[in-house]
């Protein structure tokens, strides 16, 4: 079974990292999940306002949403039971990297993009 990827911040712009995300996850065959308060579907999946409405487990997360908003997404991820989760740049904050440690998350502070082995340019 692939591991469900939670994008938050996911987008229908395809030019903004949060699409970007959602393509190359699912170029790697995971099971992607759009969350943005303002979108009902991105890249033909269903997205979520929040991860605490996706009625199934999250493996993980990954953040492109502002600071201001990195906050209470953070409280969100914890409270749903996501185990791992992506800051990416833009969202690297001291500030935010302190409060993901505090709600005992252990964050990895890279491009999520990156990580699974791709070039975020070529989305």
């Amino acid at each position: 079974m692939p591991k469900t990827i939670a994008v938050i911040g996911a987008s229908n712009d395809r030019s903004k990292f949060g699409n970007k995300a959602v393509r190359a996850y699912l170029k790697h065959g995971y099971a992607v999940v759009p969350i943005n308060p303002h979108e009902t579907e991105v890249e033909g999946l269903k997205s979520y306002k929040s991860v605490l409405d996706v009625p199934d487990p999250i493996d993980m997360a990954t953040i492109y949403v502002p600071p201001a908003a990195a906050e209470r997404v953070i409280e969100e991820v914890a409270r749903k039971g996501i185990t791992e989760l992506w800051l990416n740049p833009g969202v690297d904050d001291d500030a935010i990297i302190a409060k993901a440690k505090a709600l005992k998350l252990q964050p990895t502070v890279a491009c999520s993009i990156v990580g699974i082995g791709e070039n975020p340019h070529q989305f």
